[in-house]
């Protein structure tokens, strides 16, 4: 188990950075604590039900992740299950979804994420310049806390996959990319959501997602 704690003197709220070995807890952290959190980057469950809200970074491999996270699986659910709020960032948000195209390869079986907002992640179409890398612009399609006051706001994306839920209602933000994809899901309940763009490297569009997160954990 790792564990690293970051105290601020007048935090609002305690987030937990989950520690799976794969995403930029650094920045994300500095971030939040800009935001006003005291953030922990830990891998141990009992910290995620202590905390005001979790969040689950990650850069990489829709696999590689869900196979990292297998072995803390269940208390990520349980956060969930708790209505605690739970923050998917890049990987992390794709995760959070049902399965993922780039979950099956030859030889071998699909991995399932955690399913907690339906639906799968496809590759965008042949033709397209993949990653999708830069700055984009968010387009919110529905009210949500986390997006207060980033309508029409640009965030800095590295992605070759994008979220399609089963439910439309789950797509809280959208962004064109030759064609429109989801940038910001949530769940039916609104305490799962996420962003697949990074709010740590968006400047003040970013910050201000981070500062909405806080404020809805700190008043879970």
């Amino acid at each position: 188990m790792s564990s690293v704690s970051s105290a601020a003197d007048q935090s609002l709220a305690s987030v937990v950075v989950v520690d799976y070995g794969l995403g930029n807890l650094r920045s994300v952290t500095r971030g939040l604590e800009r935001a006003g959190a005291d953030v922990t980057i830990t891998d141990d469950p009992d910290a995620f039900a202590d905390a005001d809200g979790v969040v689950l970074p990650g850069v990489g491999a829709f696999r590689e992740g869900v196979e990292n996270a297998e072995p803390i699986r269940e208390h990520l659910l349980e956060v969930a299950e708790r209505d605690q709020p739970l923050f998917g960032i890049c990987l992390g948000m794709q995760m959070l979804l049902t399965s993922s195209e780039e979950g099956t390869t030859d030889g071998e079986s699909a991995v399932e994420g955690l399913d907690l907002i339906p639906g799968t992640n496809v590759r965008f179409s042949d033709g397209q310049k993949v990653p999708h890398m830069g700055w984009n612009e968010l387009d919110v399609q529905r009210d949500h806390p986390l997006v207060e006051g980033i309508d029409g706001q640009y965030a800095y994306f590295v992605h070759s996959y994008y979220a399609v839920p089963d439910d439309g209602f789950a797509t809280v933000a959208s962004t064109d990319y030759e064609r429109e994809f989801p940038s910001i899901v949530a769940n039916d309940a609104g305490n799962v959501f996420g962003t697949q763009f990074h709010p740590e490297k968006s400047g003040e569009t970013g910050l201000q997602i981070l500062r909405n997160f806080v404020e809805i954990c700190a008043d879970a």
